[in-house]
């Protein structure tokens, strides 16, 4: 499901969120609305490097239920806490004033401002089903979420592909989490039974089949239980290291280096570290350029492999992968996954391995056993439709 455009959610989460609404507020919501988690097939840290992605949205959803509140007051009811968050103008007015998950919330009202849009004020309740700190996008849902709510209850002129670009606004510059595009532009845009291949430097957009039912396939998605945290130092550092790579080599961005480039770029760098980053990102953009063109000749199976390079450049190259993670992609390949990969921007999160459907349960237990013999705890495993 996708926010693009914005529809009225329903099921249980949706359910959820409005009988949330009725106990904070004392009345039926004006309406509910819905953005998806999303996994990413392949394509990890390339997206702030101006490359290309190919996520998928999940049926695991984020649902706000809102109605309008008189004046630029914005109050914040969440299933997952029991205090509501409440700011006006004067306290989203700067970064940093609203603190904890109501800056989410805060952050899209404020980058809403700072586009120029008057936004209405508001009365929110939020339920979601997509895990906190997975790696499957649950602050880019909810942003989307609250952003849907907010254009529609104000009656505002933001058309869905301007969308994500806000809302990473809203996550880069007011909570402080230097993620890229790829997120948002997910929860936004993607469409159901497809990846989207999505250029970051352009944003263009391309719908790309993913019939795993036809192929007898599944995507198994692995809850390490290993949480990541992207305002930590670690992803920013990654980011200021591609960043100065990018500097040192003359180019605007990573993705401006071809794979045919590749050693002589290299050569040109001193700081083993960096060579690293530079390396797995070149390498990374031409698997996903490699993956599309196997998706868009139907061949699903064959993309195996590249998910378990992506796994492997992300572990040795650019560092981001945990014990945890790392058992589990051992595992599900062990299992027979025709390819696996951690999913997400790394340091805990989620692993996805392709797998024969028939075989999504022996490939779950025998990741689920790899964890018990290593003492970790008991992971948790979904099957998405994408």
């Amino acid at each position: 499901m996708s926010t693009a455009p914005p529809a009225a959610a329903s099921g249980d989460v949706a359910d959820r969120a409005a009988a949330g609404f009725r106990a904070g507020y004392g009345e039926a919501p004006a309406g509910r609305w819905a953005a998806p988690g999303r996994a990413n097939l392949i394509g990890e840290h390339t997206d702030y490097n101006d490359g290309f992605v190919l996520p998928f949205a999940l049926t695991l959803r984020t649902v706000v239920a809102a109605a309008p509140q008189p004046g630029e007051r914005w109050t914040v009811r969440s299933e997952l806490s029991d205090t509501p968050v409440e700011f006006g103008a004067a306290e989203v007015g700067e970064p940093g004033r609203v603190t904890g998950w109501g800056a989410y919330v805060a952050g899209v009202v404020w980058a809403l401002r700072e586009a120029g849009h008057r936004v209405p004020g508001a009365r929110i309740a939020i339920a979601s089903d997509v895990p906190l700190g997975s790696g499957l996008s649950s602050s880019a849902a909810l942003e989307a979420a609250v952003l849907a709510a907010l254009v529609d209850l104000g009656g505002l002129d933001l058309p869905a592909e301007k969308r994500p670009r806000l809302a990473q606004r809203a996550e880069n510059a007011y909570v402080g989490a230097p993620t890229g595009i790829m997120d948002q532009s997910a929860v936004i845009r993607c469409r159901p039974g497809h990846v989207l291949f999505l250029d970051c430097r352009t944003e263009a957009v391309e719908h790309i089949p993913f019939d795993l039912d036809a192929a007898g396939l599944a995507v198994l998605v692995v809850d390490s239980r290993a949480p990541h945290r992207h305002v930590d130092g670690e992803y920013a550092a990654r980011r200021a290291a591609c960043e100065r790579a990018a500097s040192l080599l003359g180019v605007p961005a990573l993705r401006d280096v071809a794979v045919a480039d590749l050693d002589g770029a290299l050569a040109r760098l001193d700081d083993e570290e960096i060579r690293r980053r530079v390396r797995h990102v070149v390498t990374e953009d031409q698997r996903v350029l490699d993956t599309v063109g196997l998706l868009r000749a139907g061949r699903i199976r064959e993309i195996g492999p590249l998910l378990t390079a992506s796994h492997v450049s992300m572990r040795d190259d650019f560092e981001i992968t945990v014990p945890e993670i790392d058992t589990a992609v051992e595992a599900a390949l062990a299992a027979g996954a025709l390819g696996a990969r951690m999913t997400g921007g790394g340091f805990g999160g989620c692993v996805l391995a392709l797998v024969e459907a028939d075989q999504a349960d022996p490939v779950a237990r025998a990741v689920a056993q790899a964890y018990a013999d290593r003492g970790f705890p008991a992971p948790r495993t979904v099957l998405p439709a994408p």
